[in-house]
């Protein structure tokens, strides 16, 4: 389809102001995550070896669950936006509510299942005879705060939807410290081990469950918005979240494929692909605000029947993540020969990780690109070709990493492997975005 002309630059400085409103506090957000489970690690990491080997592993289980249901925040982002758009608060938050009370509905089912089944989660990650117990005990009783965490991300997604990433990261902040000195107090003041930092944890989310909620019955209250639950409601919001419950399937067997790949590859190639690894998501946070403004933006347009100004404020977050790649991997070009060694000091993991980070900041405009435009058709609502896309990306990419222990290329072939797979995500995606068929407005979609 034809594109509109270029907006004026007050459109472009109105929606940079918006971008900027919603990116920097959801970025400050994301940033806070990984923090807690250093805060653990860095608290049982005194205990032991075991201790802290138990820790990985149940903390590894925990975040792939929770990691699953991310679709609570996505999807509710985009709903509530769109209402907010047509003018309509009450529903909004009403839809928010639906969100909420499937998050408590799925937390309870979690529970059921991993409580009984523990010992062999902990069995098919591979924990040793002496961390098994540990991670047994780290995985049971943070399990009884899923209800929370996932209460957190369904009511994170409310606010954004809301147009407010600050009371996310205020929360974020606050759950930090508390976690952090919970831990050191149970851990090592009532002495409770491992348990202590588990319990921490649990009452940390459950504090911060209790924050936001407080945050949104006021809001319901207010606007005049139901608390009881709507089976209806919960449907929809379950019917709206599956395909993006199967886009994060897809991109966590994706990450799986290339973790296991690079095992194969040798010791020191999957210690490096683990450094790589955590830098790529580090600065997946960084490109994920602006998704996160996408979401929140794009719905809200969108919602108030402005199909142009959704399309206005999305070519200027494109050109938002195709600069802030540029600025990234120049950062991780300049920045390489001082990253890796203060993770590792054996030449062979760093001569292994060096040229690969290459290849990690060369596909750092494309990784901008797929970001912006997941965003935005997540705030589209545009879940079911979401999923499909991934999986098309999935099925590319699976036989392009198999092929790499047997053409060779080492741990730079697999990474090249990688940015087929951001190229495969960004043909996709920018192929929905050319088409406009994404752009469909009103209240619901």
């Amino acid at each position: 389809m034809t594109q509109a002309p270029a907006a004026p630059k007050a459109a472009r400085r109105r929606h940079d102001r918006e971008i900027v409103a919603l990116a920097v506090p959801a970025f400050g957000a994301l940033v806070v995550e990984p923090l807690f489970l250093m805060a653990d690690s860095a608290i049982v990491g005194h205990l032991g070896t075991a201790q802290l080997a138990g820790l990985a592993v149940a903390s590894a289980l925990l975040m792939t669950g929770v990691s699953v249901f991310i679709f609570l925040a996505y999807a509710t982002t985009a709903a509530v936006a769109r209402r907010v758009g047509a003018g309509d608060l009450r529903a909004a938050i009403q839809q928010g509510m639906d969100g909420i009370w499937l998050a408590l509905l799925l937390g309870a089912a979690v529970i059921t299942v991993v409580l009984p089944s523990a010992p062999g989660l902990v069995s098919l990650f591979g924990a040793s005879d002496t961390a098994a117990p540990y991670a047994i005990t780290y995985l049971r009783i943070s399990a009884l705060g899923i209800p929370a965490m996932l209460v957190v991300l369904a009511s994170t997604g409310v606010l954004r939807g809301l147009q407010n990433t600050k009371t996310p990261l205020y929360v974020a902040v606050a759950g930090f410290i508390a976690n952090a000195a919970l831990n050191a107090g149970l851990v090592y003041g009532a002495g409770l081990g491992i348990a202590g930092s588990a319990w921490g944890t649990a009452t940390a989310q459950f504090g911060m469950a209790a924050v936001y909620l407080t945050v949104v019955v006021r809001g319901a209250r207010q606007h005049g918005a139901s608390l009881r639950p709507d089976l209806a409601g919960i449907r929809a919001c379950a019917q709206a979240g599956a395909p993006l419950l199967v886009r994060t399937l897809s991109l966590r067997a994706i990450l799986l494929i290339a973790t296991a790949v690079a095992a194969r590859l040798g010791d020191a190639d999957v210690a490096a692909h683990q450094i790589i690894l955590s830098l790529w998501s580090l600065l997946a946070f960084t490109l994920d605000a602006i998704a996160i403004a996408g979401q929140a933006i794009i719905g809200r347009y969108l919602g108030a029947d402005d199909a142009q100004g959704a399309r206005d404020v999305c070519r200027r977050m494109v050109q938002w993540g195709v600069f802030s790649g540029v600025v990234l991997g120049a950062l991780v070009v300049v920045a390489r020969p001082a990253f890796v060694p203060l993770f590792t000091s054996d030449p062979v993991v760093q001569h292994a990780a060096l040229p690969a980070l290459i290849v990690v900041a060369l596909c750092q405009p494309v990784s901008g690109i797929v970001f912006v435009l997941d965003g935005v058709l997540m705030g589209a609502g545009d879940g079911p070709y979401l999923a499909g896309a991934m999986l098309i990306t999935l099925a590319v990419f699976t036989p392009a990493a198999l092929l790499v222990p047997v053409v060779g290329g080492g741990l730079t072939a697999l990474w090249i492997a990688m940015a087929l797979m951001m190229s495969v995500r960004m043909l996709t995606l920018w192929t929905r975005y050319r088409s406009g068929r994404w752009a469909v407005t009103g209240a619901t979609r």
